[in-house]
This record gives C-alpha cells, sequence and structure tokens, in this order.
C-alpha cells in the first residue's frame, strides 16, 4: 500500500534549523549535541551498537556521568552554541534523574528530543513529561507484534509501547517514529506503518544495521543479526511503498532521492566529511567522551578532564582529516547512497575504503525500484 490512499504524516526539518546548522558549520559551532545518557537498556536488541550491562559498563573504571556534571558539561555547551539537544541512551528513563535532567536542560533554553524504546512511559513518569515535555519523543518500533518485540528485544512489550504512544498522542506531545527493519520483524512491516497511519504518526524506516563497533568485541563489518544487502535492499523498497506515493516512487525511479526527513545531510565522496558530524554537531558518551557521531568508534575526548572547548576542537581537528572513498566519487547513485564517514568505518575499519555492503545495498535498491517503477520513457 503507498501513501495514496492513506497518508502517512511527513516530517521536514524546518528551514530556520537548517539555517543554524549551516551557520553552525561555517563558524564552528557546536549548535546540536547528543547526550547519550545511560548504556543500560531494559530491552536487548539483537542489533545495538551501545548497550552494556552496569556490571559490563563498569569495567575499566567508567562510569555514567552524574546530574550534576550533565548540567555543568551542558551549560559550558550552551556558552559555546548549543541549541539543540538529542537525549539517548541506552534506555534514557531508565536514569531515575530522568524528569530533573529534562527540567533543568529545558530551563536552560535547549530545544530538547528524546530517543526511547516508548516502554517505561507511564505512571509516574507519564505524568513527569505531561507536566514538562520535550520538543519530541523519537519512540522506536520494533514492530507490530509481542512476538516480533520477543525476537527482536527479548521483551514481549509491544502491547505496552503502543498504549504508551496513544498516552504521548492524548496528551498533545510530537512524537516520531524509528522503524529498525531486520530478518527477526522483517513480516511486521505493513503492520507497523497501519499502526503508524492510524496513529498519525511520521515513521522513519531503516532497513541498514551498523556493525556494533563501538561494543568491546566488535569488529568492522561484523553485523550477524542484520540482513544481506540484497534483502536490505528489498525491506527498504517495502517500506518506502508504505510512506510514499506512486508519484514520488516513479521519481525517485527517474533519479530523484526520496527524503523522509532524516536530519543528516550527505556527504561528497573523496573530500572532507559534509554531515554535520564534528562540524555543526557532536555526540557525547554514557561515561564522558565526546565524538563526531555515535556510530563511530573513536576514543574520544574526556570533557570533564579537557573541558567542553578543548574537546569540541579535538573533534573539528579528528573530523577535518577524514577524507571519504575516493573509488565513489563518480559513482551515478551517489546522491541515493547512505555512505558516510560512520558507515565506512563500521564496514571497513578505514574512513577511506569503499563499503561493499552499501554499495551492493544502494545499487540492489536503484535497480528494483527502477524495474518495478520506472516508465519506458
Amino acid at each position: 500500500m503507498s501513501r495514496q490512499n492513506n497518508a502517512l504524516p511527513q516530517m521536514v526539518e524546518p528551514l530556520w534549523s537548517t539555517y543554524i546548522h549551516q551557520k553552525g558549520a561555517r563558524l564552528g559551532l557546536p549548535v546540536t549535541g547528543t547526550f547519550e545518557l545511560t548504556p543500560r537498556c531494559n530491552f536487548n536488541c539483537n542489533m545495538c551498537y551501545v548497550h552494556q550491562t552496569e556490571a559490563q559498563a563498569a569495567q575499566g573504571g567508567r562510569r555514567e556521568l552524574t546530574t550534576a556534571e550533565w548540567l555543568a558539561i551542558a551549560e559550558e555547551a550552551r556558552k559555546a552554541g548549543m541549541v539543540f539537544l538529542l537525549l539517548t541512551g541506552g534506555e534514557p528513563l531508565l536514569r531515575p534523574d530522568f524528569p530533573e535532567l529534562l527540567h533543568a536542560l529545558k530551563n536552560m533554553g535547549f530545544l530538547v528530543s528524546v530517543n526511547s524504546n516508548g516502554s517505561l512511559l507511564r505512571g509516574k513518569l507519564l505524568e513527569a513529561v505531561k507536566q514538562d515535555p520535550p520538543l519530541r519523543f523519537n519512540i522506536t518500533l520494533y514492530g507490530g507484534s509481542n512476538a516480533a518485540y520477543e525476537r527482536l528485544c527479548g521483551r514481549a512489550m509491544f502491547r505496552e509501547v503502543v498504549d504508551n504512544l496513544r498516552a504521548l498522542k492524548d496528551a498533545g506531545i510530537p512524537v516520531r517514529l524509528n522503524v529498525s527493519v531486520t530478518p527477526d520483524n522483517k513480516d511486521d512491516v505493513p503492520e507497523i506503518f497501519r499502526l503508524a497511519r492510524e496513529l498519525g504518526l511520521h515513521a522513519k524506516a531503516s532497513t541498514y544495521m551498523y556493525p556494533p563497533v563501538r561494543l568491546d568485541d566488535g569488529r568492522p563489518g561484523d553485523a550477524p543479526h542484520r540482513f544481506a544487502p540484497e534483502d536490505a535492499a528489498r525491506y527498504m523498497l517495502l517500506c518506502r511503498e508504505q510512506q510514499f506515493t506512486l508519484e514520488e516512487l516513479r521519481a525517485s525511479a527517474a533519479g530523484v532521492p526520496l527524503s523522509d526527513g532524516d536530519e543528516c545531510t550527505g556527504n561528497a565522496e573523496g573530500e572532507p566529511v559534509l554531515c554535520r558530524a564534528g562540524r555543526s554537531s557532536f555526540w557525547l558518551t554514557w561515561d564522558g567522551r565526546m565524538i563526531p557521531c555515535g556510530m563511530m568508534a573513536s576514543p574520544g575526548t574526556p570533557v570533564l578532564e579537557q573541558g567542553f572547548s578543548a574537546a569540541w576542537r579535538s573533534v573539528r581537528t579528528e573530523v577535518e582529516a577524514i577524507r571519504l572513498p575516493a573509488a565513489c566519487a563518480g559513482c551515478a547513485l551517489r546522491r541515493h547512497c547512505n555512505l558516510c564517514a560512520a558507515s565506512c568505518f563500521a564496514e571497513t575499519g578505514d574512513y577511506d575504503r569503499k563499503p561493499d555492503y552499501i554499495c551492493s545495498l544502494t545499487h540492489t535498491l536503484c535497480r528494483i525500484t527502477r524495474e518495478k517503477y520506472g516508465t519506458e520513457d
């Protein structure tokens, strides 16, 4: 089913936000930050790149930052130019201080969004976010049934998550659905999008799962719980058929890239990084290391020891030295490709080596889109 008959709400980044990021990149300002509050989660998703137990997280003397430490860093970031802030994890709502952090960060003037699996938004916590809502919740919907949740996340929490989504909607709190499609939930794609239409929510889908290189045993290219690239392409087209009109799909077959409101920009292969990572945005890990992007296995700079401004300078220097694969520079499908610095490193262990997985996914997706929606003209 396409969006011709049952429209999904679309989400496009406001022009003022794009302007702020472009100006931030020109001036070298960290206008967007992500605070990864914890690696802990009440789910155990097969493809997760950060989830650790408390015991695992404590190895090597690592610890989560305290409430006071997060707020002190936030104040430094505010002075340096941060406007947008994403709170994520793990599952950030596991932290008992989450309502306190959200309230304080909003009072600093930040536009705060939250990534969550949506399972904990009930009772006192739900009432707290109703009274003091973020700009938006990004809720990952891992399937359309308890069985899919059990396979993918280890917990049959589908019905609880849907109830909580309805509660957020009833409270008038903006929500975007993130949809990670893997072999464990692939058969639920139509039901996931049917539910998104019923709830009137924008759904952003991905069938590309990064190899979890940030985990201690993560190796580039090693992602056993994801699709083969050709299957990832086929299920991506299925997702697009739920999201876009026939006219949009035909335009895609003719070479017009589809956009589902992604806030990242593309990259020019063989040139410096052109996405926002390390240019107008940063990621702060749960143990206080600043890295350009949460999908990068960069060692990072310890912010508490070196200070926010020094860490931001270090991240900018790191990103300025990155060059993406020159082998991709002449590819006709460049505008359709998910290639970025993080995906190159996660797939190959290098920033300037072509990731064959992404190449195969992109070529397959473009080919099957042309075969199904292309015209003789």
